[in-house]
């Protein structure tokens, strides 16, 4: 059985997904449906920034910000999400009005319609009703987005301070640490 459309939902990894593409992430959710899914990891930056791998992006993010690993799926492929001030202008939405470029768009139009954006390299994909077992298994924690997740300036911290919103339980999880024998 299908699970309705988690499109704009966060999935947090919880502490039995022992994938290394996967572990400790928050995954937005792009696109889910009878097709399979979409999403990128928020809380991985690489090292590398925005102006040393797309310096053509260079007006519509942060000089400095740094590229995030989306997924392990095309990594030589960059996607950019971005929050619109018209939110007609993205070329597909996935959380209010927080969506993706269009392709070929004019950067600098876009650069002066957008409010913040990030620059992702690759995406996570999931093929038909393997993210369902995958939930079904316990291996993901979902709770709604929030448009700040998406634009965290603190990455890193993404995967604790979502596990606490969800609360009960899920917030004792936040704080055990990565390497239980450091505790």
């Amino acid at each position: 059985m299908s699970l309705p459309s988690l499109k704009g939902k966060l999935l947090i990894a919880s502490p039995a997904l022992v994938d290394p593409n996967f572990v400790r992430t928050v995954v937005l959710i792009a696109e889910h449906s009878g097709d399979g899914t979409l999403g990128l990891v928020l809380n991985r930056p690489s090292d590398s920034s925005v102006t040393e791998s797309v310096d053509e992006l260079r007006g519509v993010v942060e000089a400095g910000d740094p590229v995030y690993v989306g997924g392990p799926v095309q990594t030589d492929a960059v996607m950019v999400l971005a929050e619109f001030s018209d939110a007609a202008l993205a070329a597909a939405l996935v959380l209010e009005d927080i969506g993706f470029l269009p392709a070929e768009a004019d950067l600098d139009a876009i650069a002066a319609a957008t409010r913040r954006a990030r620059v992702f390299a690759g995406h996570s994909g999931w093929a038909p009703g393997q993210l369902d077992d995958e939930l079904e298994e316990g291996a993901w924690i979902l709770l709604d987005a929030r448009p700040d997740d998406v634009f965290a300036g603190d990455a890193e911290e993404l995967w604790s301070r979502a596990l606490e919103r969800k609360g009960g339980a899920y917030a004792q999880l936040a704080r055990v640490p990565e390497d239980p024998s450091v505790n």
